[in-house]
């Protein structure tokens, strides 16, 4: 029975980048039960001792024990409780990917298949939405027949939710690996390889995610100074560029209006669209359609954008906690119920969270959970880096880089969707660690 249970697992985690795609239901399920199956496996096969040892382990169960007594200290203790208590499903992921992975190289290669597909759907089905652009509704359906609720943004395969080009940023390095497992004898590698990346390139840039595409091109260059075919980066690089100066110039939808109003403020930017009235062809209709600042207003005039008012509210948040912070989950409930937090917000609504890891956990933790965080991510560097180093880890570290570049905007790892991406990537990047030459 144990070993079906075991299969059952293999899958689940095998399908866990393709069901990321549905939402966060589905991978919430698959992690709950896989984190319980794992446990039950380690006491049933007496191999309890064997995952004790590993340093990786030892960081994320202090890190949890460390979330729950902090909860005592926090303005809604329940909140704080049971938001670090669900936490450790996610922490015991990584760890579970990479005993199960490691044990057969056949698992981690059905992964990273599964995920090299994903990838090559999203970007299909973007690239599709894409060409479904007129400028008085934007861009149209996708292959799925999701449509975005934004004017002007993408939704890939993600239903409602803004994230194709989040999704392929951080699994692109991951794929790549792939790629280069499969045609390592193969003569076409490097023209593969390259139009992997460059049509990659292309999608994140048309997915219209900043962050996306700035960490994207943070971990080509980081490949084109330390991998040894530096070949494949340089010229996917260029390609890349050529490829968005083409599609700035031809495509529509960054062609057919006229700027009225530029601000920081959310939806600041204030256009005008042109394009043929529908009862007459002859004539031109306009639209105004407010749309996100560019990212120059937004750097000169910081303090007035959105995330200029999250991080100034973050700040005064930590100054007045700085031990243990405020609590897990604690900042929206602070800034919608503490007057001397909520009159911080002055031109938007309370955010979710800090939108940053580094500040959430200095927020929420304070400097202790936030000292431990950065032991957590220095020893996966070093894990990777050092202690099992091999022609994959590269990738590896690449894409740890993506996912925890300090200067951006991200998610919640308290989140389903954002906490599981993360951490099964993590896993992920482990596992490759373990292919020997």
């Amino acid at each position: 029975m144990i070993n079906n249970i075991s299969k059952l697992f293999i899958l689940s985690i095998s399908i866990l980048s393709a069901t990321l795609i549905t939402g966060p239901a589905i991978p919430d399920l698959i992690t709950t039960f896989s984190g319980i199956f794992f446990l039950f496996y380690l006491y049933y096969t007496n191999q309890y001792k064997k995952i004790f040892k590993e340093k990786i382990f030892i960081i994320s169960i202090l890190f949890w024990f460390y979330l729950l007594i902090v909860s005592i200290f926090a303005e809604n203790k329940l909140l704080s409780f049971s938001d670090s208590l669900v936490f450790i499903r996610i922490l015991i992921l990584p760890i579970s990917i990479y005993f199960w992975v490691t044990l057969d190289r056949k698992d981690l290669n059905n992964i990273l298949l599964v995920i090299f597909l994903c990838v090559v759907f999203v970007i299909i089905d973007t690239l599709f939405q894409f060409t479904q652009y007129n400028s008085e509704f934007g861009f149209g359906r996708d292959l799925l027949g999701f449509k975005s609720n934004w004017y002007g943004r993408l939704t890939g395969p993600f239903g409602n939710e803004l994230i194709p080009g989040a999704y392929l940023s951080k699994f692109s390095f991951l794929g790549l690996s792939f790629l280069l497992i499969i045609t390592k004898q193969n003569k076409f590698k490097n023209i593969i390889c390259v139009f992997y990346l460059s049509i990659l390139g292309l999608t994140i840039f048309a997915s219209g995610e900043r962050m996306a595409l700035a960490t994207y091109g943070m971990g080509l260059f980081f490949l084109l100074i330390f991998f040894k075919n530096r070949s494949i980066f340089i010229i996917s690089i260029l390609v890349t560029i050529t490829l968005i100066l083409v599609i700035k110039n031809f495509h529509p939808s960054y062609n057919d209006f006229n700027i009225i109003e530029s601000t920081p403020y959310h939806l600041g930017l204030k256009v005008e669209k042109n394009f043929k009235c529908n009862n007459d062809k002859l004539s031109k209709c306009t639209k105004i359609i407010n749309l996100q600042p560019s990212f120059t207003k937004v750097l000169k005039n910081f303090d007035k954008s959105p995330y200029g008012e999250i991080y100034k509210l973050s700040f005064e948040m930590f100054k007045n906690n700085v031990l243990v912070g405020v609590g897990l989950n604690n900042f929206t409930h602070l800034c919608k119920n503490d007057l001397k937090y909520k009159k911080i917000i002055t031109n938007y609504v309370c955010a979710s969270h800090p939108h940053n890891f580094y500040i959430q956990w200095l927020v929420e933790a304070g400097v202790i959970g936030f000292f431990i965080f950065i032991v957590y991510l220095s020893y996966l560097s070093y894990f990777i880096l050092i202690k099992n180093y091999n022609e994959y880890s590269l990738f590896s570290f690449v894409t740890i880089l993506v996912l925890f570049w300090p200067i951006m905007s991200t998610g919640s790892l308290l989140k389903n969707w954002n906490g599981i991406i993360t951490f099964f990537i993590i896993g992920i990047s482990l596992a490759l660690t373990k292919i020997k030459k």
